[in-house]
């Protein structure tokens, strides 16, 4: 397993390492003792799926507020997504940044979030399932986001979106949030 640092500080593009023989191959996906090595958060409460049967459905930019910020390790094993990391934490020198990973099920990379992080995604292919490792429970009162297009983060997606949650396209900019 390699792990690439992004852009965004604490944000890493995780790609895998087979081992090939005439069965195929084997490889590992996550490593507790290398993720805390590098001070990442190991720790894995909550796992979850999301299908997504259109092209350009757009989920995020979401996150949970403090004290129940988590981390997050996003796969995708079917389908293509353009996924997001944005760094929403002010003492950051990265603050305000973002940085995208295409996960595919052909190139079978993973995204980590670090905590105090959004995280969204734009599906870039019909029937596409994304896979979470979550740090922390999920606790709907701590739940937030910020709007796909905050100027202020200037997200360069690839196609405007043709699928997006009322909950999500409502977010707030991160001027009106403040």
């Amino acid at each position: 397993m390699i792990l690439r640092e992004a852009r965004v500080r604490g944000a890493f593009v995780v790609e895998l390492e087979p081992a090939r023989d005439e069965r195929g191959f084997f490889a590992r996906t996550f490593s507790a003792e290398e993720f805390a090595g590098r001070g990442l958060t190991a720790a894995v409460a909550e796992c979850s799926v999301s299908f997504n049967p259109l092209r350009f459905t757009l989920r995020g930019l979401h996150y949970q507020r403090r004290p129940y910020e988590e981390a997050k390790l996003v796969r995708c094993p079917r389908g293509a997504i353009f996924d997001v990391v944005a760094d929403l934490r002010p003492g950051s020198e990265t603050y305000l940044a973002w940085d995208s990973a295409e996960l595919t099920a052909e190139n079978r990379r993973a995204l980590y979030v670090p905590e105090g992080c959004a995280h969204g995604f734009l599906t870039l292919a019909d029937d596409s399932e994304v896979h979470y490792q979550i740090s922390q429970r999920y606790v709907p009162d701590a739940a937030a986001g910020v709007r796909w297009d905050d100027p202020l983060l200037g997200i360069d997606w690839p196609a405007e979106p043709a699928a997006i949650s009322t909950r999500d396209a409502s977010f707030p900019d991160l001027v009106s949030a403040r």
